[in-house]
């Protein structure tokens, strides 16, 4: 009897350790629920809930192939080992298979799943499934991770010219076996279900991603890189939930591309070849998270900008969490965010950037918050656009490049439509005034819309000045005869017999 572990691959076609289990003999499907865990990443409501629709419509699919569906409780992953083992005893399973996860979290989970396994006389296999390319195999000719994804980019297009990752065999129905699926639960305890609003926003299953798909394909992507940027208009995809859930895989999305631009990568359609590379971005951010596992301890990919002095401004942190700031084009992002657990990617740009830059409040703070509210929400994705648009991470936007969201909301929502869509305050605002709403000589101003809780060009000028001290200064290099602490990840950490000596950030919050 084969297992296979279901994680962030809820699908059915071109999941590759189901059809590797399938081919292996009769097989077993099996879920765990881990609220605290989930908790401790901080991953949002709306994102639970989203995958458990998923996995209820997955376990239709998979009855159709004979294949039950068991739910297990492992309230944290340090659990795991033990809830599996019992389950392979439970069920003389012979080998378990799962998709690889990436993460510190996930990595140790996995682990230590396959050693308490392996040392029963359980197979493990584990696969590459949610990625294109295995991290690891993209390097630099010195062998390391690349931290430039210009040049990620073009040693992933080589290998794609020379071998495009292939589509796993659908999996065909097996003997039915005297099993009986687990009922999915409805709500896990702690997350909150959302409002149908949300939900029907964004329906469950592999045929709405594989509709939304075709969808973006046949009617949008070839305007899709002039089209991208202007959050009034429906010009992307919108994926990314199922992407990030496993709903749809990127192989699936990748082959879909191709066909349509008759096999070309980086030439043909400028539309399929822009948002090709916005697939790439996602990989890029995976590798990063394997190759530098600091980020996902919650530190900085540029240990210098660790140095940054953060203000610690709770009201103004707030007022951007509310959407009161004050900035109509900020606010609008905002509010959309609470109401459908996503948020259009230029728009992720500008607010990350006026909370780190004009704010100067703490990354962290940004990124933490959209991951308790993100129904896309992923771990590498959301610190990479974070520590990008806070001049921390790597190939990061240069520190002295500050958006300003006044021009960013002239440029890219020049009738005010997607703010008016989102502040029904300023419905009534002229094409001019809607993007800064505030008295004129005293001929226009709005009761019900807040004043600007910061003044930009102040602000700016104080983000610059803050970054140039930190940054200019000479940073102590790490050296091969001073390895980085495997605890805190920092290099300048004294470690000795053990012990780790710098500030430790064990789990990936």
């Amino acid at each position: 009897m084969q297992l296979i572990w279901l994680r962030s691959d809820l699908r059915v076609l071109d999941n590759t350790a189901l059809s590797a289990a399938g081919e292996q003999g009769p097989t077993v499907a099996l879920w765990l629920v881990s609220p605290q865990q989930w908790r401790n990443h901080d991953d949002a409501p709306c994102k639970i809930d989203f995958w458990l629709r998923n996995l209820a419509l997955l376990e239709k699919q998979l009855a159709s192939l004979n294949i039950p569906l068991l739910v297990r409780d492992a309230d944290t992953w340090d659990q795991a080992p033990d809830v599996l083992l019992k389950v392979c005893q439970e069920y003389q399973i012979q080998a378990l298979h799962l998709n690889e996860e990436y993460g510190v979290n996930e990595t140790r989970r996995d682990q230590a799943v396959s050693d308490r396994l392996t040392r029963e006389g359980i197979a493990v296999h584990s696969y590459l499934d949610q990625l294109l390319f295995k991290p690891g195999s993209i390097l630099t000719r010195s062998g390391g991770y690349f931290q430039v994804f210009g040049q990620f980019r073009k040693v992933c297009h080589e290998r794609l010219h020379l071998s495009p990752p292939a589509l796993q065999r659908p999996p065909t129905p097996q003997q039915a076996l005297e099993i009986t699926s687990d009922k999915i639960p409805a709500q896990v305890p702690g997350f909150a279900v959302p409002p149908a609003s949300l939900r029907n926003l964004w329906p469950a299953g592999e045929d709405e991603a594989n509709a939304r798909l075709q969808r973006f394909i046949d009617e949008s992507v070839d305007d899709y890189q002039e089209q991208r940027d202007f959050p009034a208009v429906a010009g992307t995809s919108q994926l990314s939930p199922y992407l990030s859930a496993g709903v749809i895989s990127p192989r699936q999305c990748l082959h879909r591309a191709l066909a349509h631009n008759y096999g070309e990568f980086d030439s043909g359609n400028s539309g399929l070849v822009t948002w090709i590379n916005e697939l790439l971005w996602r990989e890029f951010y995976k590798h990063i998270l394997v190759g530098y596992p600091r980020v996902s301890r919650n530190r900085a990919f540029r240990q210098e900008t660790e140095a940054l002095p953060w203000r610690d401004a709770p009201e103004d942190l707030k007022a951007w969490k509310e959407g009161r700031t004050g900035f109509p084009i900020i606010d609008a992002a905002m509010r959309q965010l609470l109401a459908t657990g996503w948020m259009h990617n230029r728009l992720r740009m500008i607010v990350a950037m006026f909370l780190t830059k004009n704010l100067l409040i703490d990354w962290r703070e940004g990124e933490r918050f959209f991951m308790r509210h993100l129904i896309d929400g992923d771990l590498a994705a959301n610190n990479g656009g974070w520590q990008w648009s806070a001049s921390t991470g790597t190939d990061a936007v240069p520190y002295f490049r500050l958006f300003n969201p006044i021009s960013q909301s002239r440029r890219f929502d020049s009738k005010g439509h997607f703010i008016k869509q989102w502040l029904p305050e300023l419905a009534d605002s002229d094409e001019k005034n809607v993007h800064n709403p505030v008295p004129q000589d005293g001929l226009f101003a709005t009761s019900d819309y807040p004043q600007p809780i910061v003044d930009l060009s102040s602000s700016r000028l104080r983000a610059l000045s803050t970054y140039k001290d930190v940054l200019t200064k000479q940073v102590e290099e790490p050296s091969f005869d001073r390895p980085y602490c495997p605890t805190c990840l920092d290099y300048r950490c004294q470690q000795r017999f053990g012990t780790c000596t710098g500030r430790k950030t064990t789990g990936r919050r």
